[in-house]
């Protein structure tokens, strides 16, 4: 299905029965859609605004005029030449596309990136990278890469991906940092051979064989390891691991949310390099 119009023809939408209003909202409910036509959208003036530093592609630009002026929509995209399609929206069509309430009136349709692997482009000899094996809850997986756009860590990898980053909840928790990120996704075996082969350490969060996470050097290129709350990592990268790290507890539980679990470990790392 063509989605767009060309620039020199200003739309307007104002009935749900529009076939480029169906088409959207398969968009934001249907991961198979999404990733069948390699698009998604993207909500709110922030998010839009990290997609545009982040170098998306973005195809097309809806508001509701009642929320956001054109001129604001220019003066957000800096548009000269070539740029996104404009379509102005209704009352209707836009409370059936927004996935929540304030989000000043603005949505845009943008291009999927592929996220291979091989396309990470590390600047320096000691990148430091978080892994993340088979994260499922989208707001954990936006809050992962929010924590590493916070650190400006030299990329994100998903291993085992299980659920989509362009989930409406992913992109919403990362605040637009899944744009703004280099994240690469593979399978746990393909991301282990690929740190090798680039002679990086891992370090894999876990409480079995462990070293308290301060009394470890993340000062060299490396990996910290963090697997899904419910069960943890996989044999396959512990066995893998260049040291288990582990951040005591002091309370009842032994384990916290995984963003905050890679934050504090993040971090750690950066003071040590910052130090160094």
């Amino acid at each position: 299905m063509h989605y767009f119009w060309p620039m020199d023809s200003y739309k307007q939408i104002s009935s749900l029965q529009n076939p480029l209003v169906k088409s959207l909202l398969l968009l934001k409910e249907k991961s198979r859609e999404r990733k069948k036509t390699g698009l998604f959208l993207i909500e709110g003036l922030r998010e839009i605004g990290m997609a545009i530093k982040g170098n998306m592609g973005l195809e097309t630009i809806l508001f509701f005029p009642d929320l956001i002026s054109y001129d604001q929509i220019l003066n957000l995209t800096k548009i000269s030449g070539v740029g996104p399609d404009f379509i102005e929206i209704s009352k209707e069509v836009y409370q059936k596309l927004a996935h929540r309430e304030t989000t000043e009136g603005v949505l845009a349709i943008a291009r999927s990136r592929t996220h291979a692997l091989d396309a990470l482009v590390f600047k320096t000899t000691n990148p430091l990278i978080l892994v993340a094996e088979s994260p499922e809850k989208p707001g954990n997986i936006g809050a992962l890469f929010r924590t590493a756009d916070a650190a400006n860590i030299d990329a994100v990898i998903i291993a085992n991906a299980k659920g989509d980053l362009y989930n409406p909840n992913s992109i919403r928790a990362s605040i637009g940092c899944l744009f703004t990120n280099q994240i690469a996704v593979g399978s746990t075996s393909e991301v282990i051979a690929f740190l090798r082969k680039k002679k990086i350490s891992i370090f894999c969060a876990s409480l079995m064989a462990s070293k308290n996470y301060l009394d470890v050097d993340y000062r060299k290129a490396a990996a910290i390891v963090v697997g899904a709350e419910s069960i943890g990592l996989s044999e396959e990268w512990l066995a893998a691991s260049n040291q288990n790290i582990v951040i005591p507890m002091e309370g009842e539980i032994d384990s916290m949310n995984v963003s905050v679990s890679a934050a504090i470990l993040i971090f750690e790392a950066k003071r040590q390099r910052r130090i160094s």
